[in-house]
């Protein structure tokens, strides 16, 4: 069931969440398929939902960084630098976890992944919840898809995804359209787990230090150790193989792309290319979507594009490499997962 987010539709969310039910809410990355972070049953219920495995710890979104401390056992100085600077905003920090706080949605975890949404549903919700009696003072929203599809950007791919008895708000299509960037900050540095829109830079110009990237190999990069060797927290969206669409994708440079398509010539069936450069090809029924030149622009029409392929009943998607550079690191990071699915 679909709602514009209006007086009726607000209240309605805010008895779903303390009644313990499930509802879609939307935030400026993607949808995300919501409970209290602390109904431990609410909490099972995304999980089973998603068919998430259970040790896969859930972000829990909070209003303020006052609402974040009755989560976090400890924000470092550093940590709180980087919610000044880009909360509320698409974020995730891992910090240590009070003891007893939202236990479930941390799969267990003495950390937890805290995140204060922009967007203004998402903010009303949150606010409306905490206020309430008795109050929601957390919200864990893991993104609104069957575990390890794509993710949804707006409320009719949450409906397409589980149905009219869910309960989804309404909030357009998300404008960042990737998830948020994952900063662990309870090692006592800065450490990316996930890339997204807020690049390494901007972070370790907003709290003044060295910013690590977790699996790095490039240039002026520290590459850490893999997770089953060192203490790195689990972090949502990290598994090798994610955010996959039922075709199958392939990553090619330019020059490869269009020499398939050669070889193909008339008999390229059931593929979609999407690509900065311009491709020519015989056949009538290949789906083509340009690329657009900005990586901020990519991100908010990925995942559309990617359902949107499934919906035509492509078997292929064929994709362009990305350009170097930082900025498509949350992009890239995306479609590498999509295409270990293959």
């Amino acid at each position: 069931m679909i709602l514009l987010p209006d007086s009726h539709a607000m209240a309605a969310a805010v008895q779903a969440l303390q009644q313990g039910q499930l509802l879609g809410l939307p935030t400026e990355t993607v949808y995300g398929l919501a409970a209290d972070a602390e109904n431990g049953a609410a909490v099972a219920r995304i999980y089973e939902r998603k068919g998430r495995p259970s040790d896969h710890p859930l972000i829990v979104h909070v209003p303020d960084v006052a609402a974040a401390q009755h989560f976090a056992a400890d924000i470092p100085p550093f940590a709180l630098a980087l919610m000044q600077a880009f909360w509320p905003g698409p974020l995730t920090l891992i910090l240590p976890r009070r003891p007893g706080a939202a236990e479930s949605a941390a799969a267990g975890q003495a950390t937890i992944g805290l995140r204060s949404p922009s967007h203004p549903v998402a903010r009303q919700l949150m606010l409306a919840a905490l206020q309430a009696e008795p109050p929601v003072r957390g919200i864990a929203a893991p993104s609104a898809n069957r575990f390890g599809r794509v993710s949804p950007t707006s409320a009719a791919h949450v409906a397409a995804e589980f149905g009219d008895d869910l309960l989804v708000l309404d909030g357009g299509d998300c404008e960042v359209g990737i998830e948020s960037t994952i900063v662990d900050c309870s090692r006592g540095r800065p450490v990316i787990l996930r890339p997204g829109h807020i690049a390494a830079a901007a972070i370790a110009q907003a709290c003044g230090l060295p910013v690590d990237v977790h699996g790095a190999t490039g240039p002026g990069e520290h590459a850490l150790i893999d997770d089953a060797e060192d203490d790195t927290p689990r972090a949502p969206g990290t598994l090798t193989a994610h955010y996959a669409p039922n075709a199958k994708v392939r990553l090619m440079d330019a020059a490869s792309l269009q020499a398939g398509l050669d070889v193909l010539g008339a008999q390229a069936r059931h593929i979609a290319v999407y690509s900065r450069t311009p491709m020519k090809s015989a056949s009538r029924e290949l789906v083509l979507r340009r690329m657009p030149a900005q990586p901020e622009q990519v991100a908010h029409e990925l995942f559309r594009l990617l359902r949107e392929f499934d919906g035509l009943g492509v078997r292929l998607i064929w994709i362009e490499e990305l350009p170097a550079g930082s900025a498509w690191d949350g992009v890239r990071d995306r479609l590498n997962r999509a295409a270990a699915s293959a």
